[in-house]
Order: C-alpha cells, then structure tokens, then sequence
C-alpha cells in the first residue's frame, strides 16, 4: 500500500485542524502523523484500502459496533476523511462520469492525526513564516448556461416519464480564478450559519470548503444516523409555509428518505431501520430547507469500507433509484462534481461524523471551484430549478469574494 507523508504545510499556510466532526476539545492539539490519497490510477479498491490504512495507524474500523476504548490523549485521536462523489460512484460500480475539474485533487483523502503541542490561536502564516498573502478572487465562468442547465432538466424529466429512473440530482460547476492564500476564504465559507460540516482539509496544492448542513452518515453510540435534505424555499414566513405546503418537495423528498432507509438497511441490525423525524424544516443562511433523520442500529462485524458502500455516494445528491440515476447523471453534467457531493468528516474507533459536501467549495493553484444543483422529478420546473441552484450558490460565492 502506498503511502504519503504529510504534505498541506509544504504548499499553503498552516492552520489548526479544520476538519468537521474533529473533536473539540482536542482541536488545538492535533498533530497530522500519516497520509493516505488515492485517485483512480493508484487501482484498488478506495474504501478497502482507507480501511486498512486506518488500521495499520492505530485506528481499526473493522467492527463499527465494538465499544470504543477510553480516548487516548497521548495516542492517536482519529482521521479526517474525504471521499469524493467520483469514488463514491466508483465503488458501487457506476460510471465516474466528467473529468474532476480541480486538478491535483484526490479522489479520497486520510489523515491520521495524535495529540502534540498546542497550537496558539493566530493568523494564518504561510510555511515560511510570511504573512498570509491577500486574496484575490476573479468572476466565476459556468460551465454550463441556464439554458443548458434547463435542458437537462428536462431530459430527465423525459427519462422520468419513460419510467428509467424516479427521480436524479443535477448539478452545476463553476470556476474563477484566484490569487494570494485560500484558507481564510475557505475558513469563512466554513463558518457560514447553519453549517453542521464547516471545516477544511487542505493537501499539497488543493484545498477544501465546507459549508454542509447535511449529515450523510454518523455512528453514535451503536446508531447509525442520516439527515437528508431536500426541499428549499427563500427563508421567509411565505416561503417556510410554501415550503410546508408543496406536493412536488414532499414527494422528493419521502423518496430519498426511502432511498436513505433502504442504504442503511443493508448494514444495520435487522428490523431496527426508523425514522425518527420526517420533513422537518431547518436553516441554512438565507433559505429553508426540508430535512429528515433515519437511525438504525449498527450491525455486528461491519466495518468502515462495507459502511461507505453503503452509503456512498449519498442519496440526496444522486437519485432513485441509485444506480439508474448515477448513469444519468454521468451523461448530463458536463463537468465533474469534484470536490462537491461527496463525504467530509471524522472517523475513529467508536465514531464516525460523516457530512455530505454541499455548499461546498475547493481550490487548486489557480482555481476556486463550486457547484450547485438539485432533486429533479416529473413535476420540477426547468426554470424553477436553475433559480433553485442558484440561491444554493449565492451565499457560497459571497464568502469567496475577492477583496
């Protein structure tokens, strides 16, 4: 198994570990010890291969429902961990779809981190110990018009009626280029209101932002846990009500709950899958979104890589049925989904805190990327959902302004 050293403080400013879902109280005392990456050439089998890695670290994720020991303080405290929607389709064997647009990005990241020294709070320096360089962000150029983004609404709403798939997530890619240090940028795309996965992970020439309230997977005391989203409208009195009161985002919305129950059904504990919350609206910035919670208890002997099969790529932002609608989305989206509808989060023995990359952005040395979309069924409006995935937009861009 190859292995890679760390490598994020060679190439951008350093910062105290970002990564969502890392434990609090241990945040200025984590040290990076180990780093794995994999891309599609490296071969193999990503999740299988993150697992063992883990492993050999001092993080074995072999069996999610062994209680974990007593927490370590001068051991390792666990990894972040970064999977792609590209890997996500890759290990349950759909196509990748378009090239990945921020080069020099991976496809899954692990970083293994213990406990050292404390970190002083402080501005962002870079390697050399220089000030951070000022940002500087250009125009975003879309990937694709409103027009074309319409159109492939409506191609899937014919493949919809022609019964191929029920319902397909369909996203938009866009790209401005930039100067000076990204992670203040990132940082504030991160802090954004209603933002459960704010945090970063940083590599050697590549950055990440997230911005996600959406949980794709958490473990939890022996339970499994996904909070869905789908469903938005302008966070207002009238738009809350609206929201409450659409057919259209409550039906997409129960199929992705079912797709979500069905997901974790393959590896919980038999007859334990429930909903424990449907269709409850919460905030992010300026927009409501609908969002459900579906629990179950985690089967004996299931390991970390059985778990992102499951699970990956997530429900919301694919489709149902999974598979039909990853072949869909393969032939629509002109530009790869990158760092976008993927995973972010934590990992240790004991615990998982897995959120869904939305509202999400990503730089690479000359780039900043995001991407937008959303669910679409027969009754989606084209024009209604090139709106939608803007307003998802907006508030991401503004935290990215140059300045």
């Amino acid at each position: 198994m190859r292995q890679d050293g760390p490598d994020g403080v060679d190439t951008l400013p350093g910062l105290t570990v970002g990564t969502p879902g890392a434990p609090a109280g241990c945040r200025r005392t984590l040290v990076e010890r180990a780093r794995w990456q994999w891309r599609p050439a490296d071969g193999g089998d990503p999740a299988a291969r993150a697992e063992e890695f883990l492993a050999a670290h001092g993080l074995p994720l072999h069996d999610l429902a062994r209680p974990a020991g007593r927490h370590d303080a001068a051991g390792m405290c666990g990894a972040a961990l970064y999977v792609s929607a590209a890997a996500g389709a890759a290990l349950v064997g759909a196509p990748a779809g378009a090239a990945n647009p921020v080069t020099g990005l991976p496809e899954v990241a692990v970083v293994v981190y213990g406990h050292g020294p404390g970190t002083p709070p402080g501005a962002a320096v870079a390697a050399t110990g220089a000030p951070a360089t000022p940002w500087w962000r250009g125009a975003f150029a879309e990937s694709w018009t409103p027009r074309q983004h319409a159109d492939a609404v409506t191609a899937v709403r014919a493949a919809i009626g022609r019964g191929d798939v029920y319902q397909v997530n369909v996203v938009g890619h866009a790209a401005a280029r930039y100067t000076g240090d990204p992670l203040p940028a990132l940082s504030r795309l991160a802090a954004l209101p209603g933002a459960r996965y704010g945090g970063t992970l940083a590599g050697a020439g590549w950055a990440i932002g997230c911005a996600s309230p959406e949980t794709l997977v958490e473990l939890t005391d022996g339970r499994l846990i996904t909070r869905p989203i789908k469903g938005t409208r302008p966070a207002t009195a009238a738009g809350r009500a609206e929201l409450l009161a659409s057919a259209k985002e409550r039906a997409e919305h129960v199929m992705i709950v079912d797709l979500e129950r069905n997901d974790l059904a393959r590896v919980a504990r038999t007859g334990s899958v429930r909903v424990d919350d449907l269709f409850a609206v919460r905030r992010w910035c300026d927009l409501w979104q609908a969002e459900s919670t579906v629990s179950a208890a985690v089967a004996d002997g299931l390991g970390l890589a059985d778990l992102l099969r499951a699970v990956c790529p997530g429900g919301s932002v694919t489709g149902a049925p999974k598979l039909a609608a990853l072949d869909r989305i393969a032939a629509l989206e002109p530009v790869g989904r990158g760092a976008s509808m993927g995973a972010l989060g934590w990992v240790a023995p004991g615990r998982i805190d897995l959120g869904l990359t939305i509202r999400t952005a990503a730089v690479d040395a000359e780039r900043v990327h995001v991407w937008a979309g959303g669910g679409i069924t027969w009754g989606s409006d084209p024009d209604a959902e090139v709106a939608e995935a803007a307003a998802k937009a907006a508030p991401v861009r503004a935290t990215l302004v140059g300045g």
